[in-house]
């Protein structure tokens, strides 16, 4: 099942509506502004078509009672930024674009070959690591039995992970005589 929007705060509405609709392609359907819950405060919650079956959607929070200092869903639990990400369904022809669209917009991009998936990750203004994901083939039943074991074992067998390749968007601005950004 689909789910309807995953929704996020943000410290930088400004720079989060830029990123979400500059660099990802997405477009702003809705915003909702309404008292924060103390009755101290007032929010915004703006909902994006991610093109797909679902929506992204970001808390712009104006009430001293909550902070946003660290906005990012690894980092401000003490964790890097790779563990908590967004993932965002691609296919292999659009994984190439979806690479220069980041690096025209100033993103920095790190590819992985995964085997059964190919990604591109960049970083939104929150901190967030935000993933564009294509498979490459089907998840056959001896995947779903080695995810099996792999759950169930202590101890499990370590793979060797991919190597990332990295694209820097100041290499691909001066490659293409442009200023680096939007």
């Amino acid at each position: 099942m689909a789910f309807h929007h995953l929704a996020l705060a943000t410290n930088d509405m400004d720079a989060t509506h830029r990123f979400y609709t500059e660099a990802m392609g997405f477009e702003l359907v809705k915003a909702v502004v309404a008292p924060t819950p103390s009755g101290k405060g007032w929010a915004k919650h703006v909902f994006y078509d991610t093109g797909g079956d679902g929506m992204i959607a970001f808390w712009d929070l104006h009430d001293d009672r909550v902070g946003t200092d660290d906005c990012s869903i690894s980092s401000g639990m003490g964790l890097p930024g790779w563990v908590n990400h967004i993932a965002f369904d691609a296919s292999l022809d659009e994984l190439e674009a979806f690479t220069e669209r980041w690096l025209r917009t100033g993103r920095d991009v790190v590819e992985v070959d995964h085997g059964f998936c190919r990604s591109i990750y960049t970083e939104d203004p929150n901190g967030n690591t935000v993933e564009w994901c294509a498979d490459v083939r089907a998840f056959t039943d001896e995947d779903r039995a080695e995810a099996t074991a792999a759950l169930a074992d202590a101890n499990p067998p370590m793979e060797t992970p991919p190597m990332p390749t990295f694209h820097l968007a100041a290499d691909y601005a001066a490659a293409h005589g442009q200023p680096v950004g939007p």
